[in-house]
């Protein structure tokens, strides 16, 4: 069966822990993509929001 698992933060070394940590409870050969993305935008009093996100595609 394929799985997703979805992540998403402020910072990007969260991310990255979060990620890792993921990574290391299954095996290599499960491991089918990682997709990645940012995202920026303002906040309402103009403060610079950045969004990192990853999705972990593998089998289950």
């Amino acid at each position: 069966m394929i799985k997703v698992e979805i992540y998403d933060e402020e910072h990007e070394q969260d991310l990255q822990q979060k990620v890792n940590r993921f990574l290391v409870n299954i095996k290599a050969e499960n491991l089918i993509d990682i997709k990645y993305q940012i995202h920026a935008f303002l906040s309402a009093s103009s403060e610079q929001i950045y969004c990192y996100s990853a999705m972990i595609i593998y089998r289950g």
